[in-house]
Order: C-alpha cells, then structure tokens, then sequence
C-alpha cells in the first residue's frame, strides 16, 4: 500500500486521495493535501502548535470535520499547519495537533479553498491500512 496523498483534479473542485497504515495515518496526510492545495509548505516552520478536538457520527463525518477544522486555522487564523499529530481517534472523536506558523509575507498561497465536501467522500480501513478520499469546494 502506498502512503501520502494524490491531489484529484475536477472543474469546480479538487479532490484529496490520502492513504497510510493506519485510519489516523490517512486522516493526518489528507490535512498535508489540503494544506499543500492552499499554500506552498516550503518556507514554513514549525514554530507553533494548534489543538484540534472534533466529534462526529462516523469517521467520514470526522474526516470532513477535522479537515473544516484545519480550513479555519488557515482562513480564521491565518495559522498554516505543515504537520499535523493525531493523538487520539475513534468512530466519533479526534484530538491532534496542526504544527506550523501564522501567515506571513514569505509565504506563497495557491488556490483559495471555500469548504470541505461530503461529495464523493469515501473512507475505507482495514489490517492492510487505510484510504480516504475528500473534495473540496473551489
């Protein structure tokens, strides 16, 4: 099994394809994707921590969730996450952490993202590892 993530290309969309050994490993490299469609991670440290915490009815909800989550650092913020840790994950709760630093002139964004998407989300995990897939509205 592969592990990272493919950034899918669509007109009005773009889709993040995330894959790792574990559920937590998958959730944690869908964040890199959405941060990495947002802005380039080159120049950026990791000089703060951000405490994320969300809950839902399954995980795809807790996918869509913990990525809204990582969009409002960005845009509320202006907080670019280049790491993210999740420490804790289950069929309804997520704690992590997004490590990295505020917005500034040395970095270069990308493409504005609106929201996370709950078209075409897919989730699946088993003891051969895990693959999600999201989109994002444009």
């Amino acid at each position: 099994m592969k592990f990272g993530y493919t950034i899918l290309e669509q007109p009005s969309d773009l889709g993040i394809e995330a894959y790792g050994t574990t559920l937590t490993g998958a959730f944690e490299h869908a964040a890199d994707g959405l941060m990495s469609i947002m802005i380039d991670l080159a120049n950026v440290e990791l000089a703060e921590s951000r405490t994320i915490e969300v809950s839902g009815d399954d995980t795809g909800q807790l996918l869509v969730r913990w990525l809204t989550e990582v969009l409002s650092l960005f845009e509320g913020q202006q907080f670019i996450g280049k790491e993210f840790r999740i420490t804790h994950l289950d069929e309804q709760t997520l704690k992590g952490t997004a490590v990295g630093e505020r917005l500034a002139a040395k970095h270069q964004t990308l493409t504005d993202v609106k929201a996370v998407s709950y078209h075409q989300l897919h989730v699946h995990h088993s003891e051969k590892g895990a693959e999600v897939t999201v989109f994002v509205d444009i």
